[in-house]
């Protein structure tokens, strides 16, 4: 019987699984940490008195809510110990994501885990107020404040440019060229005045301890990062979007998968987002 309560449970469960890991994955930006809750959320739906549920949906959806809340509190020491700039993990997907893009996702880590949950719910996911108060037990009138705080913590940071997906991935393509080449006049003709480069290493592999920031400074880095990568090489697995945003996944010279994903402000690169922690990586391989 207890196999057939586990099908039972899992003919309502699946369908619903890409939803709930949107969530899950959106409160976290980590793919690994949203699969374990994904996994917790089923072993308690199995546990739960299933005939009383009217909404499985709303009921995931708040146990996965709540998991994730608790979980933020603990990602949120473990980033106080991080070693460099810390990025969300790497979503490679072949379309573009609207709705949450790289630079909101690092805007929302600066939210406290209230604020994030009622703004992704309500703001993202279109979900009434009195939803949200039930998911995070608090009154309608506290998350409408709560989600008000963090719209004026994030509002900068919502897409400002949409940018047509064949560009997207033509700038993505002409990005990886130009820097993998050494080809610092076609590298500098698409940076932006005040472009910065944010890499992500986690202590397990070589990357800038802070963000570098500025034209020119950007330009040396590549101009030295162009000397090693004719030297070792680098090769193009995919262009892509990585999370929402133009980018492509390497393999680098020593083995290891990278992701690189391009802000793109009025036809400009803004911004680079470099992912190289491995632990980061895992799920591309």
């Amino acid at each position: 019987m207890a196999g057939a309560g586990h099908e039972d449970a899992a003919v309502v469960f699946d369908p619903l699984r890409p939803k709930l890991m949107r969530v899950a994955y959106r409160m976290l930006g980590s793919v690994a940490d949203a699969e374990d809750i994904i996994q917790e959320a089923f072993i308690r739906w199995m546990g739960a008195d299933r005939a009383a549920v009217r909404e499985p949906e709303a009921f995931l959806r708040r146990t996965v809510t709540r998991l994730c809340l608790d979980q933020l509190k603990l990602a949120r020491r473990q980033r106080e110990t991080y070693v460099g700039p810390w990025l969300p993990e790497p979503v490679v997907e072949e379309e573009e994501e609207e709705d949450v893009t790289l630079p909101l996702m690092l805007a929302l880590e600066r939210l406290s885990p209230l604020e994030r949950a009622a703004f992704l719910l309500h703001d993202v996911f279109g979900l009434a107020f009195e939803e949200v108060a039930t998911t995070i037990q608090r009154d309608p009138a506290a998350c409408r404040q709560l989600a008000a705080r963090a719209r004026a913590h994030v509002r900068e940071e919502r897409p400002r440019f949409r940018i047509e997906k064949q560009r997207g991935l033509e700038l993505a393509r002409a990005f990886f060229a130009a820097s993998r080449s050494g080809d610092m006049k076609a590298l500098g003709a698409m940076l932006a005045a005040d472009v910065s480069v944010h890499s992500d290493g986690g202590g397990k592999r070589p990357a800038a301890m802070q963000s570098i920031v500025g034209f020119d400074a950007v330009m040396k880095l590549h101009e030295y990062l162009g000397a090693l990568f004719r030297k070792d090489g680098s090769k193009l697995v995919r262009a892509g979007f990585v999370n929402g945003l133009p980018g492509f996944v390497t393999l680098e010279a020593d083995g290891e998968l990278q992701t690189t994903a391009l802000e793109i402000e009025d036809g400009k690169v803004a911004a680079i987002y470099v992912v190289r922690n491995p632990d980061k990586l895992r799920h591309l391989h």
